[in-house]
């Protein structure tokens, strides 16, 4: 099995090719991993200009012989290239998994609300520099590689899901790349905000229109938290009962997804 590596975001570092490279060698020698050199393109913030990444993007997604996609690493930036791929992808596209999180969410989410692919929110390549990132890669090369369900999220209930960082849901609504979540689960992670902007963040998830009829919601890990001065004074599952009231939608409780070395594989939809 051929899996690409692409950064369609912020730029890497290229220490972290050599550990889940070879990581991936010897834990999974079926799997041939080709890291795009568009990875280490350097263009200010980016991994190369925004045409460079689409271009990397749809070179990979495009071409038959690469089964699955999987990001480098988040960051920002994902979002600048839609317009760019969206349209762009071909045949072979459709027929592959997309595995990331964080900012990749803009693609997984695009990906998804036009029936593309398989998208799948899940560790990154660079998270093999984390504590355990052994571990951590393995949930997503696993599922990627032969569907191993070990690294699934543990409350998947076979109801279709989605998961999302909420600063990129919160980007996402309004525009025409937020998919059709009726229906659905929706898990929710966040990493370095202040709780006030948590809070806001998920007001805006409660009140938009798009995200009508949603089955459930719950929440991952929300780590890194900014300091709140003044002292924020409510607890972060007080505030996702909260706002889930008002959206008229089930809390469904805690999931182990987020910017940690516990993060778990959720496919898009049903799987």
């Amino acid at each position: 099995m051929k899996i690409g590596v692409v950064a369609p975001a912020s730029r890497g570092n290229k220490d972290a090719e050599a550990p889940f490279m070879a990581f991936a060698a010897i834990a999974y020698p079926d799997v041939e991993l080709v890291v795009h050199p568009q990875c280490w393109a350097v263009e200010g913030h980016f991994a190369g200009s925004d045409a460079v990444r689409a271009a990397a993007f749809l070179e990979m997604a495009n071409d038959p012989g690469v089964d699955a996609i999987w990001f480098l690493r988040g960051g920002y930036g994902g979002n600048r290239i839609l317009p760019l791929v969206m349209p762009h992808l071909g045949e072979a596209a459709r027929h592959k998994s997309y595995c990331g999180y964080s900012d990749s969410g803009f693609l997984l989410g695009a990906l998804y609300a036009r029936g593309i692919g398989k998208p799948v929110h899940g560790p990154m390549a660079s998270d093999i520099r984390r504590q355990g990132g052994d571990v951590t890669v393995a949930r997503s090369l696993g599922w990627l590689s032969t569907r191993d369900r070990q690294g699934l999220e543990p409350g998947l209930d076979g109801r279709p899901a989605a998961a999302f960082n909420l600063s990129i849901l919160g980007a996402l609504i309004g525009t025409p790349w937020l998919p059709d979540l009726a229906d659905h689960v929706l898990l929710v992670e966040e990493v370095s905000e202040a709780m006030y902007n948590v809070d806001r963040l998920l007001w805006h998830m409660a009140q938009a229109t798009q995200l009508r009829g949603l089955a459930g919601v719950r929440l991952g890990a929300v780590t890194d938290i900014k300091p709140n001065d003044p002292a924020w004074g409510e607890e972060l599952e007080a505030m996702i009962v909260r706002w889930c009231g008002e959206m008229r939608v089930p809390y469904l409780g805690r999931a182990e997804i987020g910017h940690t070395q516990t993060n778990h594989v959720v496919p898009f939809g049903l799987f």
